[in-house]
């Protein structure tokens, strides 16, 4: 990428972004993460359970988390981790 002998506000002003937008810094929350490998963890483990159950399991264990979090990153991560329920039923 070159350096252009632009300021940042011009150069912001022609590509139509906001200064602000250029200068965020996204702010990665440790809590978040361990959260999120805990479900991960749990989805893998018990692949029939769904986000309620999960949810319930995780503040037994003292995490201080709602069901829409929970259900936000089942949406976006263990939903490939989950095993099919239909092909381990049993017949009777």
């Amino acid at each position: 990428m070159t350096k252009l002998n632009v300021s940042e506000r011009l150069a912001c002003r022609v590509i139509g972004q906001l200064r602000t937008t250029q200068r965020y810094e996204k702010i990665i929350d440790p809590g978040r993460v361990r959260l999120r490998a805990r479900i991960i963890e749990l989805a893998t483990q018990y692949g029939r359970y769904g986000y309620k159950t999960i949810t319930s399991m995780l503040q037994m264990e003292g995490f201080i988390v709602g069901r829409d979090r929970v259900h936000t990153v089942w949406q976006e991560e263990a939903c490939r981790y989950l095993r099919s329920s239909r092909n381990e039923r049993g017949f009777g």
